[in-house]
């Protein structure tokens, strides 16, 4: 590739973001290349101030909105492209220029798929939930720490974290025969980094379910069925009012909630869910779905009933939560993109 810099020539324009450096590749109308340049990311916005307004790709990652939301206040229409996307348009070996002329070449494409640009409430938001995520992974990890230690001593506790809660006293307490005074200081000082973390992640959650209540597109999810301020806020944060997606099975396919299609021919094979998509908000819809199936009295209450019954009857209990959170997906995709509160049908009565 030769190096040109007629940026004024440039029909569409794809972007490889790096930490501290962006390179950018032009093609004019015809897809031949007459911009090839590498600048610097804080000089992204003053290079394209004078350049007409135009088609611009960006690689989707890190710090990639903030870019995108620069690029669109000059008035150019910027798409954030998933590198899985742009890879099969690179040619020959790996490096950022050929990077960015893939993702030039990805984004002209009607069927290429990108990312919404997000908000900064919606990474405010995301922030929340990730740190919250951490945590909560730190806390399994002190918790299941004591337990190792408590068990190499022969102390064995059941499983659930309340009832390791409701025994650690009298076990310190009285079960000195067996533990030094060393190992009682240690699981002391774990236990206290319990209750940090318990104190921090409980502040959190707090604050999460005060923006959700002060959110309309929130409040409206809550009426969902299975669906509380966590996986609102979650939603809402991921995809913002869902015109990402055209159906809510585009959505639910997005999360990973369908089965991994290898077909060929006329013969069809299913596999396992492919588990694409937010790993984070498709568990927590998961967990939605099972909280939903501990109780089978609500069910009719949730239009969910007859479904439901005859599902449970020939599916196993993890096949039928998969199902159950696909369906709750993919109905509050409606209910975000529609902007309206989920209405149960009422289910007649069988005499």
């Amino acid at each position: 590739m030769s190096h040109k810099t007629a940026a004024t020539g440039a029909h569409t324009i794809g972007i490889d973001t790096g930490k501290n450096t962006l390179h950018l590749i032009g093609l004019d109308d015809k897809g031949a290349i007459v911009l090839r340049e590498k600048i610097a990311r804080g000089r992204i916005a003053a290079r394209f101030a004078n350049v007409p307004r135009g088609l611009i790709g960006i690689e989707a990652g890190m710090a990639t909105h903030y870019v995108a939301r620069e690029l669109i206040a000059l008035g150019h229409d910027v798409r954030q492209v998933p590198p899985a996307y742009a890879k099969p348009f690179r040619q020959g070996h790996k490096n950022d220029f050929r990077d960015a002329h893939a993702i030039a070449e990805a984004v002209q494409r009607p069927s290429t798929r990108c990312v919404p640009v997000k908000t900064d409430d919606q990474l405010d938001l995301q922030a929340l939930h990730r740190v919250r995520s951490r945590l909560v992974g730190q806390r399994t990890a002190v918790i299941n720490q004591i337990r190792g230690f408590l068990l190499e001593h022969g102390i064995a506790v059941r499983q659930g974290l309340r009832f390791l809660r409701q025994q650690l006293p009298d076990i310190l307490a009285k079960r000195g025969d067996v533990l030094s005074p060393r190992m009682i200081r240690i699981i002391e000082d774990l236990s206290g980094d319990w209750r940090r973390l318990d104190e921090r992640i409980q502040h959190i959650t707090e604050e999460i379910e005060v923006l959700a209540n002060s959110s309309e597109s929130c409040r409206q999810l809550m009426t969902a069925p299975g669906i509380g301020p966590l996986i609102a806020s979650a939603m809402v944060a991921a995809i913002g009012n869902g015109a990402a997606f055209a159906k809510g099975r585009d959505f639910a396919a997005w999360l990973g909630l369908v089965p991994k299609q290898m077909s060929t021919g006329d013969r069809t094979i299913l596999g396992r869910i492919s588990k694409r998509g937010n790993r984070y908000l498709r568990t927590m819809l998961m967990q939605g779905a099972r909280v939903i199936l501990l109780r089978p009295a609500n069910w009719a209450k949730h239009s969910f009933g007859l479904w439901l019954t005859a599902a449970a009857q020939r599916l196993h209990h993890n096949v039928l939560a998969t199902a159950l959170a696909n369906k709750l997906a993919r109905i509050a995709w409606t209910v975000l993109a529609q902007g309206r509160s989920y209405e149960a049908r009422v289910e007649p009565k069988v005499a």
